[in-house]
């Protein structure tokens, strides 16, 4: 939080996208046990189980909410399921047709057992861990909403953007307001901060990386802070790489998270004066280990002299062997 207002750290605090993960054995072992992964999101207990594992572990300086960006769609009433080695599916919606379906608000009914999971995560984190709450950004949202399911290049949503901007519009500040609700619903109920994931951002030109990226987030991150002042909010628009700054300059967002194909160099002398950074060594460095993982974390601690938040550039691969962590940690921290 003392990085987030501003102030760089000696020792820059540290947590891992998808931490609490299927590379973790006590996880796997709730995972089996709580059925499928829904269930598992919509458990208040296991799921405050899950989000302290690997503080538990790791002592990292923030816990994230175990959930997914896709209860948002449940929320506002389409039918989303997670078919094991498939990933989400949801019912598609191709046409302006399906807006029908869409519900103007979210149903809170919906959402209650993940503001629960915040309320025992609060209760069970030691007083100087951070708690980070989260949503999907309206566009990555929107792109398994449209499909039905993540695609390669996520086309279908693109098209619908193309060739009906005004419905798909519809479709966005469905998602925008309900945002607001849900993550204002984390703050109230014990999160610290939050973090919005964009993880499709970086497929959009220009143009439409302002209109379906930024506005948006603008528009959440302004919401949220009227409801709750002062919230601190990160924005991860991963693949950004030129529009970056614009996004920083745009949204308000507190802190900007970056992928590993961003160039460190050019978040040091041009993102970090406005804003602290988030990230971001590269998955894959962390998975190899040894010396490209040791190269990979002196690195990124180039950039620790001004306000840094270490973590990774998307999230811990599932194979991850814990000891490379534990090499990564031991780095950082001297």
């Amino acid at each position: 939080m003392r990085v987030l207002e501003g102030h760089a750290q000696d020792i820059p605090p540290v947590w891992m996208m998808r931490q609490a993960g299927r590379y973790l054995p006590e996880y796997r072992e709730v995972r089996a046990k709580a059925g499928g992964f829904l269930d598992l999101c919509f458990n208040p207990e296991l799921a405050a189980e899950v989000t302290l594992q690997p503080i538990r572990r790791f002592n990292f300086d923030a816990a994230i909410l175990f959930s997914d960006i896709l209860v948002m769609p449940l929320a506002l009433g389409r039918k989303v399921e997670f078919l094991a080695g498939e990933g989400p599916k949801l019912e598609p919606m191709k046409d302006a047709a399906a807006l029908s379906d869409l519900r103007d608000r979210v149903d809170h009914d919906v959402l209650a057992p993940v503001y629960e999971t915040v309320r025992r995560v609060k209760a069970g984190l030691p007083d100087n861990t951070t708690l980070i709450g989260f949503c999907g950004a309206p566009w990555t949202v929107a792109t398994y909403m449209v499909a039905g399911e993540g695609t390669s290049d996520q086309a279908p949503a693109r098209l619908f953007a193309y060739r009906d901007p005004e419905n798909f519009k519809r479709i966005i500040d469905r998602l925008v307001h309900g945002s607001i609700e849900y993550l204002v619903g984390q703050l109230k109920a014990g999160a610290d901060c939050v973090q919005i994931f964009d993880t499709w951002a970086g497929i959009l030109p220009p143009e439409q990386f302002d209109r379906w990226c930024m506005e948006p987030t603008e528009k959440i991150v302004a919401g949220v802070r009227a409801q709750v002042p002062g919230a601190k909010i990160i924005g991860f628009p991963r693949g950004a790489g030129a529009m970056a700054l614009p996004y920083v300059e745009v949204t308000g967002v507190d802190a900007i998270g970056l992928d590993w194909m961003f160039p460190r160099s050019l978040a040091h002398d041009i993102l970090q004066p406005r804003v602290p950074i988030q990230g971001n060594v590269d998955p894959l460095a962390l998975l190899a280990g040894g010396t490209a993982l040791d190269r990979e974390v002196d690195d990124v601690l180039t950039m620790a002299d001004r306000p840094l938040i270490f973590n990774l550039g998307h999230g811990i691969l599932p194979e991850t062997p814990i000891a490379h962590v534990e090499q990564m940690l031991k780095r950082v921290r001297g």
